[in-house]
């Protein structure tokens, strides 16, 4: 059966973006082309059965086991050795990535406590939304009570836009809750001129 994503970008995702971006090919309409999630583990990449809790909890919320991703150099700092397990690692695409997309919009990521949307700043140029979710345990497909540890994910949607208006635009047809990020303008403290400093020195010595 065909994701209900999946249809809905065909018949409608892709016309409402021709006219939204001034295009006139539907082949130069954007798309999702995969998703990448990441598991970052730490010290318990190194315990057999930790390990094995965690393949099968991002086996259950990405529908597909994951890569055991390693080490590429020994780090001191953070205690990593060249080739150990750093991580999970689970790549998307087709009928699995529309099916987990429409589960983290519509049943995850609502579940989020005090959930006020992704910002649009996770965008770069090069068509690549990203963003960090902090506890796993929003999917329904992993039972809380058997959970040892909450864990963070990574996830990285891969699109084949050119700029970063046309990936935003191609997200929120998918109902993704992009928000405005607002920036913190520094407050600026005014100096005083050094003549000035020097005038208030003499009035107070008299």
């Amino acid at each position: 059966m065909t994701p209900r994503l999946r249809e809905k970008y065909k018949n409608e995702i892709i016309k409402s973006l021709m006219s939204k971006l001034n295009l006139k090919n539907s082949n130069a309409v954007p798309k999702i082309e995969k998703i990448v999630i990441n598991m970052g583990l730490g010290a318990d990449a190194l315990d057999k059965k930790k390990l094995e809790t965690c393949v099968k909890d991002m086996a259950a919320i990405t529908g597909q086991h994951p890569l055991v991703t390693r080490f590429k150099k020994s780090i001191s700092n953070f205690k990593s050795r060249k080739g150990a397990n750093a991580g999970l690692k689970v790549t998307l695409r087709n009928d699995r990535m529309y099916e987990f997309i429409d589960r983290m919009i519509n049943i995850a990521l609502p579940r989020v406590k005090d959930f006020r949307g992704l910002k649009d700043n996770s965008c770069d140029r090069f068509g690549n939304f990203s963003f960090g979710i902090k506890e796993h345990i929003i999917f329904p497909e992993i039972n809380f009570d058997k959970v040892d540890r909450i864990r963070g994910l990574d996830v990285t949607i891969v699109t084949t836009s050119q700029s970063k208006e046309e990936t935003i635009s191609l997200l929120k047809e998918f109902n993704f809750p992009i928000v405005k990020s607002v920036e913190k303008k520094k407050k600026k403290i005014k100096k005083i001129p050094k003549k000035e400093e020097k005038q208030e020195e003499k009035e107070k010595n008299g």
